[in-house]
């Protein structure tokens, strides 16, 4: 070969070495027409060089190829059936490139011949590379003995070296820097430095190996022992079917809709379910984990009803009145609709039992076409309650939330939280603190149980709280609440409940018609106002109910067919004799009796103040089971009468020769608020004046030492309640007359509403 300038062949992912053939397939059409040309012009020879720094030819330029490269020779090109060529390349020796030539998609390259130096320590540094081999053979189990019968007739160390590196396993750019290296000993060292390390490796691996193996030993037993029992089982027809349960339970997991670090969660626990022995305690605790977040609605929504005219009549037909929540669902509902990106408000309902709270949260779900999820909260005093047991714990649970939402199967349903201001706090924990994270809009989104321990989105739940008594919400909670008060209801509206929804309802339960039986409004209306004392109309319902058990067993014993047409005379032979006796309470007009208002967990009545006087020394008594600030307020009207005595045409003389009691009737019932103040006032200047008070007058209001009228809370409920004891004129705190809009108009036209701001204005209507 005279010529010095030859084609460059360019290989990627190998390394050809002096004295080593190599086989290479070919489907590349630049390989294949280089090859051509090696073929047909230069002899079949050519230089083999590796890229410096470039894993693909694609990006290849003349700056990425090496100083040195390797002489090859074409030594065999066949094509095949498949397409590729195949071809043999023998590597020559190694040649320095003395500069590139772009010739269109190809190189080409003219080179010199390198002298290999030669040195009298080649002799010492064969023997070490011999030792070092065997060595390595001893200790590598992936290299065979057949390398050292092909070195017996080597006594050159470059080639010695060459050949070696041509069966190690080092890596790619390892052998790139081995092949531009000239100088044998300096190759020599760079083998046993590889060598050496590949050594260390394999050691490592046997020790590590080793250690598996000595602890595998009694878990391969056990494995086999087990296999072996599968299979005499399996041949008993007693298969054990734990595998068919862990196909199950990552078929389920795969059908999830949560995201990735929650199914990646839990198949980490199938596997450790897999695995571990059947006796061990933790398979129960496994099992159970797995099966609440497998049943958990990760990503299932329900699709809200967006017809607002649909959703107003369902609310209207399952309950009577309560307009400001109906209106508030709408205009959730509006808004949602408009943006499509609406939080769920929290609501809060707030009234007296009975009111139909917890009926109205589950006609609100069925409007909306949501499930319904539900608990109670009354009495709870420990948080785990709330967010779940540590799965640390025997016996661990989830909390409530995580429960109901489960039984719910819906991320989005309206869930209904009972008893809300009757949560305690003790050593347990504070559950009212837990509820935090669930009834905040802020954070909701990201609630975690302490069981399940993965974050869970309660954005989209329709929250809906219920309480008794809005002073008894702890403040962190009502913060977070849209509070919604529903008052008492009005006889007027008790009585279209009674018709339009109680009575058709129990004369279904009852197996009875309208065509059997028929109520009169004059009936319903003694059953509300004698047989029952409430706020809403349970016991209403309860009252209807045994009426109509009456009628039925009067139907099947008596074989009495006929028509029943109760009227307001027929009630006692059903209910027996009145258990309320409104009217009594102030059936005439008497001096030191005025009639106060209060507000009871029954919603609203009258509370008659009696005054008395005997023989004594000015002292104060007090009784019927009043509170401190009722005391109070006995104490403040006494007072402020013995200051304004002259006003009111008061002798002296009473107030100092004589003692004076006043009672509240029902002594067995506590009874406490500032709102009767007025009504004591009103009570001891009728006695000291011995002047009467019209029995139909009745009057509510805090007063101060200077005589002033302060506002009150829950005028509505007082109100229902004179109205049902027959008061026709009431006197209530100027600064309440914009709760008067609440008042149906049907109470309104019956009563008459005097608003005051000072005692004296009162004083002077009653007295004269």
């Amino acid at each position: 070969m005279d010529s010095k300038k030859l084609l460059v062949l360019v290989i990627n992912d190998m390394v050809i070495f002096p004295n080593n053939e190599v086989r290479l397939e070919y489907d590349n059409v630049y390989d294949y027409q280089m090859i051509e040309i090696v073929d047909k012009i230069t002899d079949n020879y050519m230089l083999l060089v590796n890229p410096i720094d470039i894993d693909n030819d694609e990006s290849l330029d003349i700056t990425s190829l090496p100083n040195y490269g390797v002489l090859g020779k074409l030594k065999l090109k066949m094509n095949i059936p498949n397409g590729k060529t195949r071809i043999i390349i023998e590597g020559i020796k190694r040649v320095e490139i003395l500069n590139y030539i772009s010739e269109g998609k190809h190189y080409s390259a003219n080179f010199k011949e390198i002298e290999i130096p030669t040195s009298d320590e080649d002799e010492s540094y064969i023997n070490l590379l011999i030792k070092s081999l065997e060595r390595y053979i001893d200790k590598v189990p992936y290299i065979g003995n057949a390398i050292m019968n092909q070195l017996a007739d080597i006594n050159n160390l470059s080639d010695l070296c060459d050949l070696i590196a041509s069966f190690l396993t080092i890596d790619y750019n390892h052998k790139k820097i081995y092949i531009t290296t000239i100088s044998p000993i300096k190759r020599c060292k760079l083998l046993i430095q590889a060598m050496n390390e590949e050594i260390k490796l394999a050691e490592l691996e046997k020790k590590i190996d080793t250690e598996i193996e000595k602890e595998l030993n009694d878990a391969q037993k056990e494995y086999f022992l087990r296999e072996k029992i599968k299979m005499i089982q399996k041949e008993l027809g007693e298969a054990n079917s734990k595998d068919e349960e862990i196909v199950f339970l990552k078929k389920k997991c795969a059908k999830l809709k949560c995201n990735s670090k929650i199914k990646e969660k839990i198949y980490h626990e199938i596997n450790r379910y897999e695995t571990i022995h059947s006796n061990s305690p933790e398979v129960g605790m496994i099992r159970d984990y797995l099966d609440w977040m497998l049943n958990l609605p990760w990503g299932i929504y329900t699709k809200d009803n967006d017809d607002l005219n649909k959703v107003k009549a369902i609310l209207d037909n399952s309950h009577y009145a309560l307009e400001e929540i109906k209106e508030r669902i709408i205009e959730y509902l509006a808004v949602k609709q408009n943006t499509n990106n609406l939080r769920s408000p929290i609501i809060c309902l707030v009234g007296p039992p009975g009111v139909g709270k917890t009926s109205l949260a589950i006609s609100i779900a069925k409007s909306l076409n949501r499930k319904t999820a539900k608990i109670s909260v009354g009495g709870i005093n420990d948080e785990a309650e709330i967010i779940g047991h540590r799965r640390t714990y025997i016996g661990a649970n989830p909390g409530r939330i995580i429960q109901a939402i489960r039984k719910a199967g819906t991320s989005n349903p309206v869930f209904i939280i009972d008893e809300i201001d009757k949560m305690t706090k003790d050593i347990k924990g504070d559950p009212a603190s837990s509820l935090l994270e669930v009834l905040d809009p802020e954070q909701n989104n990201k609630f975690s149980d302490h069981y399940i321990e993965e974050e869970f989105d309660l954005s989209k739940v329709l929250f809906i709280a219920t309480a008794n008594y809005i002073e008894q919400i702890p403040y962190e909670l009502k913060d977070r609440l849209e509070i919604i008060n529903i008052s008492s209801y009005t006889e007027y509206e008790k009585l279209d409940i009674a018709k339009n929804h109680l009575i058709p309802k129990e004369l279904e339960e009852h197996g009875l018609t309208s065509l059997q039986v028929q109520i009169t409004d004059e009936a319903i209306m003694t059953m509300i106002r004698n047989y029952t004392k409430e706020a809403g109309v349970r016991e209403l319902e309860r009252v209807i109910a045994t009426l109509l058990r009456k009628i039925v067993k009067k139907v099947l014993l008596e074989k009495n067919y006929s028509f029943y047409n109760i009227g307001e005379n027929d009630l006692e032979d059903f209910l027996g004799k009145k258990k309320y006796l409104y009217l009594e309470n102030s059936n005439k007009s008497e001096v030191g009796i005025v009639n106060g208002m209060a507000y009871t967990i029954f919603g609203g009545d009258i509370l008659p103040v009696e005054a008395t006087l005997y023989k004594g020394k000015g002292n104060l008594t007090l009784t019927g089971s009043l509170g401190e600030v009722m005391q109070e307020s006995c104490q403040i009207a006494l007072s402020y009468i013995k200051s304004n005595q002259k006003e009111f045409n008061i002798k002296s003389e009473l107030l100092s020769t004589n003692d004076i009691h006043i009672h509240v009737p029902e002594g067995a019932v506590n009874k406490d608020g500032p709102s009767a103040g007025i009504t004591i006032a009103t009570a001891l200047i009728s006695l000291l004046t011995n002047k009467t008070v019209d029995k139909n007058i009745s009057m509510t209001g805090e007063i101060t030492l200077r005589g002033r009228v302060l506002a009150i809370g829950g005028l509505k409920e007082k109100v229902i309640g004179a109205h049902r004891a027959g008061i026709k004129k009431i006197f209530i705190p100027t600064e309440n007359e914009k709760d008067l809009e609440e008042i149906a108009l049907d109470i309104k036209k019956d009563i008459e509403f005097i608003l005051v701001s000072n005692y004296q204005e009162i004083y002077e209507k009653l007295f004269k």
